[in-house]
């Protein structure tokens, strides 16, 4: 049986989107709520699986929930060294926060505490940001580790979408959580006519010896062709060829890899040039080139070629 959503309000523009400027960043302070996304034509409610919503946010609430999440799997799970701020605020904030679309999965069941209404949990979230926003604004996140600028001056023609600071509540880190995600990334896709997603994937840890096999793995099976291989920025680059073609298991690579980079490619995405160690994250970071027109058409026919899948 499909899921069903029910219908919402298509919203109409009525202002520049995003609304958050440069040095606004107090609209996310808590106790504020205002609308701030107005995606126009696009419904925010993207679809359900189940109790599962997956969404756009449109107020400083939903972005700040979206932070609290990330503060949660980065700072809490893993190795990330939080800021002072971050630390006090228990969420990760940085200022792209105030130029992307963030899209968020939601799970409707949830007990209600002792005098407290349920409310619906950020489980999963996704940080959007596309060419034309920021065009006007400082560039995409990307840039500070890959030189990306070369590849998109190449394509003037195509749309690019940048992903990132993705992560889903421990839980929740299943095959029905990835696919909504993914049914929301591509039912955005569809509406802004996005032509090239790209972005960093991280595997966790930073000494490049001990991850030398799935480094070595997308380097020799995965690699960006020339048209899309944007190499790291020459003083953060370490090498991916760290291991001889021969040297590589693929079967132990794969297992070594994150799901997300596995899931990626599945989808069909390759891999820029090196890699970068973030040491306030604890990872070392490889970019993700994914042209539409290479998506695996599995996928395609599996979400829709309109994203119907989990809609009525």
């Amino acid at each position: 049986m499909t899921p069903t959503v029910s219908p919402l309000p298509v919203l109409t523009p009525a202002y520049p989107v995003p609304l958050l400027r440069p040095g606004r960043m107090g609209d996310l302070l808590p106790g504020r709520t205002r609308i701030v996304r107005d995606h126009g034509t696009l419904n925010p409610l993207l679809g359900r699986l189940g109790s599962l919503e997956v969404r756009l946010a449109t107020t400083t609430k939903d972005i700040r929930r979206a932070q609290k999440l990330r503060y949660k799997v980065f700072f809490e799970e893993m190795s990330a060294a939080p800021s002072a701020s971050a630390r006090l605020s228990r969420r990760d904030i940085d200022d792209f926060d105030l130029l992307c679309d963030h899209l968020l999965v939601l799970d409707h069941a949830v007990k209600a505490k002792r005098f407290r209404t349920a409310k619906p949990k950020v489980i999963g979230t996704y940080r959007l940001l596309r060419q034309e926003v920021a065009d006007r604004n400082w560039g995409f996140y990307t840039a500070g580790e890959f030189d990306v600028a070369p590849m998109i001056a190449a394509h003037p023609d195509l749309r690019f979408l940048e992903l990132g600071r993705s992560c889903v509540s421990k839980p929740y880190r299943n095959k029905r959580t990835v696919e909504l995600l993914w049914h929301g990334i591509w039912a955005y896709v569809l509406h802004h006519r996005v032509d090239v997603m790209i972005g960093c994937a991280s595997l966790e840890g930073t000494d490049p010896r001990k991850l030398a096999l799935p480094l070595s793995f997308l380097h020799h099976h995965a690699g960006a062709s020339a048209e899309w291989r944007a190499p790291a920025l020459r003083d953060r680059a370490i090498s991916m060829d760290l291991l001889p073609p021969e040297g590589v298991d693929p079967k132990s690579a794969l297992r070594a890899l994150p799901p997300l980079i596995k899931g990626y490619l599945r989808i069909g995405a390759t891999f820029g040039q090196g890699a970068v160690v973030d040491r306030q994250f604890g990872t070392t970071d490889v970019l993700v080139v994914m042209p539409v027109a290479q998506i695996n058409p599995r996928y395609i026919d599996h979400f829709g070629p309109e994203a119907t899948r989990h809609l009525a």
